[in-house]
């Protein structure tokens, strides 16, 4: 007879590679001003943001019908549907990024921190004895608030727009006491109390 471990195990099992056969069955539909093209397993968009390009892996296989995109796998095994799943939802995020781009927001708290532009250049005072200058990479743009404490990194590759916010928040993650650090706009702090000194007679 299967443990309650094992019968849990099994259900999240389906559950996750059914989810997967489900993102990977739903078309992509290609929206206006977004272009197309598929050569061999490579697929290429371009749009309004700019353009992105991945090879898909085998043995997923693509097809294009005007408009509409459509990404099938050769059987059901779980490695099939959980690639399929996978490049479904990376060629729809691509399309996103093409069309409208992504963007992820950092905020910045602590007396005397702050963010400046210099030309495409971000500098940041954190506290150190020098301010940090982070270069943007290819596809990525910053901004910065007129307050100076909120920076909005934008790109069309939703993975490379991720990783830059992630960066940048290790320089200087939010300290638990007095919140001074770098976040991101729906993180939550947990906060802890200080410890209070109690003086002796």
């Amino acid at each position: 007879m299967p443990t309650r471990e094992n019968q849990s195990a099994a259900a999240n099992f389906y559950a996750t590679f059914g989810n997967m056969s489900r993102i990977g069955r739903k078309p992509i539909e290609i929206p206006k001003g977004v272009t197309a093209s598929l050569a061999g397993n490579k697929v290429e968009f371009k749009g309004p943001k700019g353009s992105l390009s991945i090879d898909v892996k085998h043995p997923i296989t693509v097809k294009l019908d005007g408009a509409t995109m459509t990404v099938e796998r050769p059987d059901d095994s779980s490695g099939s549907r959980s690639l399929h799943g996978l490049t479904r939802a990376l060629l729809g995020n691509m399309v996103d990024g093409v069309s409208k781009g992504f963007e992820k927001k950092l905020l910045i708290t602590g007396v005397g921190y702050r963010a400046t532009l210099d030309g495409k250049r971000l500098s940041m005072a954190l506290g150190f004895s020098h301010p940090v200058h982070i270069e943007p990479m290819d596809g990525i743009s910053f901004e910065v608030s007129k307050t100076q404490t909120e920076i909005t990194i934008k790109g069309v590759d939703k993975a490379l727009v991720g990783q830059v916010a992630a960066n940048i928040r290790k320089l200087k993650e939010s300290e638990p006491y007095k919140g001074k650090g770098i976040r991101y706009e729906d993180e939550v702090i947990r906060r802890k109390a200080g410890k209070s000194v109690s003086g002796g007679k």
